[in-house]
């Protein structure tokens, strides 16, 4: 076959040049940011047609219904970007950054092709249809899986690969925002959670080229045109910094809708295909009853955006809103629609990514920011008059302060915010609300829009790579029955006795009234002999350490060895919170070990659901286990006895625990753990052979009937 033998010329040519790596890599890198930042120019047009056709079309083709449309044509587009994502690729739902981080940190950066067109028809028809939503997210999706694809297909380690994703996510922020280093920075400190000189290199130049293919059809202009601002007095930053603090509340109630809504949307017994319908449905009814309300003399009828044709009044809320982000950093916004705005964003982005469509969520953020920073403003300059900046200062410090509080990414959000807006004089009032806004939601609400979608399925990311796989189990799963306590007026030479048969190396100490007041240890027993050999006939309470340090059963087992490790304490007795002298259970580093053995089999269980995901979605295979019950028909049978479906494999056989690897002459027993690799078509009639002989001979006595 021709194309085999072109596919096996490119690999020849690639080994030719293993002397010039970094040459191959920038190629491919400048590649992935062209081929990236075409992609992102496309992709912008393709939402304006879409716009075009449904709001203008839909005007033409149903001018008698007049606004309704609003409400009909987010719906139209749920009902089809929901199919899209459904049945052609997953990953395209919501606003897939988090699918990228996932990619990189579990998977090698690998990165379904298909996703690339499934997520630019889906985001396109949500964005063009109103869905609340940003387009870098998709963009940065799409660089992504073009920097894996061309890694995959070019036989590339995981470490490339991952560096091409890198690549192309940093092309889309680029182009998106035309914003080069905010993209090199967004790619390192998101996607891969580090700073790697290595990687470095290849990311700026994708993001290089990227930026200027989209300034040579977008224009060179940065993507908001503002005054220049600056602080008027240094005490203002202190204004600033207090609209971190109020950015950072904002951004983790962001946070928390969109993940209500998305819990919503999926515990929902509906059809996936049609839940983004749903969602646009009450996106639509938002849309169309805001404006209303606000033009009962909260804001001019123009301002609400009452009037017709559609296309020239679009809904605030609907699409990224860089048409009001830009209003509102020239101060050509009324407080009273930036403050509604900060409510009505996040919700309508809520019901848009939450009910299951596909787009970003960096252009509301900036969207929300740039109202609170707004409204904020205006109010700063009512009470100081002349003595502050305008509003529009505090709208761009907002944007980024939002973002910031949101993304936990402060230097993509002060990079992005002084590139988009090429204001340098700002970067000061910038970095107060950036670092304000951080602090607060870190303490507020631990897990980022990005890495909360991850930290539910079991996957808890740090520095770009899965954390300590201890941070999912908690120490009230692996902590033991608290130990017989020593009574404080013990003698101290009964304490070796008592630690020799629970053959421990230490015990919990209470005092007159049961109440816990230390632990005493085989070193505290060998530093009193030590000093005095009289002190054995001390009470036990005169040595043991009575500075508790203790764990609590709902925290992690990483936290409390951090805390063991810290003090170098090889036991902790466990209490709950607010009471600290009731021992409810005692935790060892033994303990920890187990707990480590027992998150290494979770980490395995999910990298399984997700390998068996990955390939019934792409083969129609499928991975099955099969519990063999005392009454099933195939207990004591012969593997070469069974009539198995012609194309499955029974891979491993789990038995107490051995695994074993089954040959034709494995006879199966009861309890047994059957791993099958079966065609998904083949999944009723393994069911079938599996069931107990009662249920078989009812089952064939129905089919006779």
């Amino acid at each position: 076959m021709q194309w085999i033998k072109e596919l096996g010329i490119r690999f020849r040519f690639l080994d030719r040049l293993q002397g010039s790596e970094t040459g191959v890599l920038v190629a491919i890198a400048i590649v992935i940011g062209a081929g990236t930042g075409l992609g992102a120019v496309g992709f912008i047009e393709l939402i304006a047609q879409v716009q075009k056709l449904f709001f203008i079309g839909g005007e033409q083709v149903f001018p008698a219904l007049g606004r309704a449309l609003i409400v009909l044509i987010p719906i139209a587009g749920g009902l089809l970007a929901g199919p899209i994502i459904s049945f052609f690729a997953s990953e395209a739902k919501g606003h897939g950054v988090p699918e990228v981080m996932q990619a990189i940190a579990l998977r090698g950066g690998r990165i379904r092709p298909r996703v690339v067109v499934a997520k630019i028809a889906a985001s396109a028809l949500c964005i063009g249809t109103g869905g609340s939503a940003g387009r870098e997210g998709p963009i940065v999706q799409v660089g992504a899986a073009l920097g894996s694809s061309l890694g995959q297909w070019l036989k590339f380690s995981p470490s490339r690969i991952r560096n091409l994703v890198a690549c192309g996510a940093a092309a889309g922020i680029a182009a998106t925002f035309n914003a080069p280093i905010a993209g090199v920075i967004f790619s390192m400190e998101i996607i891969l959670g580090e700073l790697h000189l290595g990687d470095l290199g290849n990311v700026i130049i994708s993001a290089v080229t990227a930026s200027t293919l989209a300034r040579v059809f977008l224009g060179e202009r940065p993507a908001f045109s503002i005054a220049n601002y600056g602080m008027q007095t240094p005490w203002e930053v202190l204004l600033f910094a207090l609209l971190g603090v109020l950015a950072a509340l904002v951004a983790v109630g962001f946070i928390r809708v969109l993940y209500w809504f998305e819990d919503l949307f999926d515990r929902w017994k509906f059809p996936e295909a049609f839940k983004p319908a749903v969602g646009g449905a009450l996106l639509g009814l938002l849309a169309f009853t805001y404006p209303i309300v606000l033009g009962l003399g909260l804001v001019s009828a123009d301002e609400a955006r009452l009037g017709l044709p559609l296309i020239e009044n679009f809904p605030h809320i609907f699409g990224s809103g860089f048409e009001l982000i830009e209003s509102s950093l020239q101060g050509r916004t009324s407080w009273v629609l930036l403050l509604a705005l900060v409510f009505l964003k996040p919700l309508a982005t809520s019901l848009t990514l939450g009910s299951g469509n596909s787009g970003g969520v960096f252009a509301p953020g900036l969207f929300t920011g740039a109202a609170l920073g707004g409204v904020f403003g205006q109010v700063v300059n009512i009470f100081f008059p002349g003595a502050v900046a305008g509003s529009g200062a505090y709208a761009t410090v907002g944007m980024a302060a939002v973002f910031a509080g949101a993304a936990r990414a402060p230097f993509t959000a002060i990079l992005i915010v002084f590139e988009m807006t090429d204001d340098y004089r700002l970067i000061v009032p910038l970095m107060a609300g950036v670092i304000f806004s951080m602090i607060l939601s870190e303490r507020l609400h631990k897990e980022s829009i990005y890495t909360l979608k991850l930290a539910r399925r079991g996957i808890h990311l740090r520095r770009g790579r899965d954390v300590d796989v201890m941070e999912n189990i908690t120490v009230g799963e692996v902590m033991r029955p608290a130990p017989d306590p020593v009574p404080g007026s013990t003698p101290l030479r009964t304490v070796p006795a008592l630690l020799e048969s629970c053959r421990m190396h230490g015990l919990p100490v209470v005092d007159g009234l049961g109440n816990l007041c230390g632990v005493i240890t085989v070193q505290d027993v060998d530093t009193a002999v030590t000093q005095n050999e009289a002190n054995l006939d001390q009470p036990v309470m005169k040595f043991c350490s009575q500075q508790l340090v203790v764990a609590y059963p709902d925290e992690t087992v990483n936290r409390a060895l951090e805390r063991m490790s810290f003090r170098d304490i090889g036991r902790l007795p466990v209490v709950n919170p607010g009471e600290l002298h009731r021992l409810v259970g005692w935790i060892s580093r033994a303990d920890i070990i187990r707990a480590y053995e027992r998150a290494m089999t979770r980490r395995v269980a999910v990298e399984h659901q997700l390998t068996r995901a990955r390939l019934g979605d792409t083969s129609g295979v499928n991975i099955y286990e099969h519990i063999i019950e005392p009454g099933s028909q195939v207990n004591g049978h012969l593997l070469s006895e069974l009539p198995w479906p012609n194309d499955s494999l029974v891979a491993s056989i789990q038995r107490g625990r051995n695994l074993l690897i089954p040959h034709g002459n494995t006879r199966l027993q009861a309890g047994d753990q059957l791993t099958i690799v079966a065609m998904s078509r083949d999944a009723y009639e393994l069911e079938k052979m599996m069931r107990k002989a009662e249920e078989s001979e009812v089952a064939n006595e129905e089919e006779n009937q």
